[in-house]
């Protein structure tokens, strides 16, 4: 069975797509270093809002997200520190956003997402829903406060 002329240039021209496709992919995740969040099995200990120092410069934050608000609201950290936020819901889908270091999650219940940021200049920086979540979803919000440490 032979194939016919069109056929052939419609398959290669979609091999040629795919291919650059692919290619985009892999050069906009290299140039802009993109960070997809994660997805981890789910854990009945990460439902409680905290924030855990490793050391000096790292920090895991579990973030709680329920109607309308991010629980823990204030997390402090030095510059240059390094956190992972794992972000799960008690109740409704809500969003998880911030905008200045282009992190933008979802918050699910009975799931949990994960993503690293490292906050090397400091300042505030605000975390918003944004995913409708209800009546009081325009007062969702929390912050990352980022500030030079202490001297010892």
């Amino acid at each position: 069975m032979k194939i016919d002329k069109i056929e052939k240039r419609v398959i290669i021209t979609a091999m040629c797509m795919m291919g650059l496709f692919v290619f985009s992919l892999l050069y906009a995740k290299t140039k802009y270093k993109s960070n997809v969040p994660e997805c981890l099995p789910y854990d009945k200990a990460y439902t409680n809002p905290k924030i855990n120092q490793i050391d000096d410069k790292t920090y895991q934050v579990f973030s709680v997200a329920s109607m309308w608000k991010f629980e823990p609201a204030e997390i402090y950290i030095p510059v240059g520190s390094e956190v992972d936020f794992y972000l799960t819901s008690k109740d409704v889908v809500h969003g998880f956003n911030i905008a200045e270091k282009d992190v933008n999650m979802m918050a699910v219940s009975g799931a949990i997402n994960k993503t690293t940021v490292k906050f090397e200049k400091p300042g505030v920086y605000n975390i918003v829903c944004h995913e409708y979540c209800g009546v009081g979803h325009q007062n969702m919000h929390a912050q990352v406060i980022v500030n030079y440490p202490k001297a010892k």
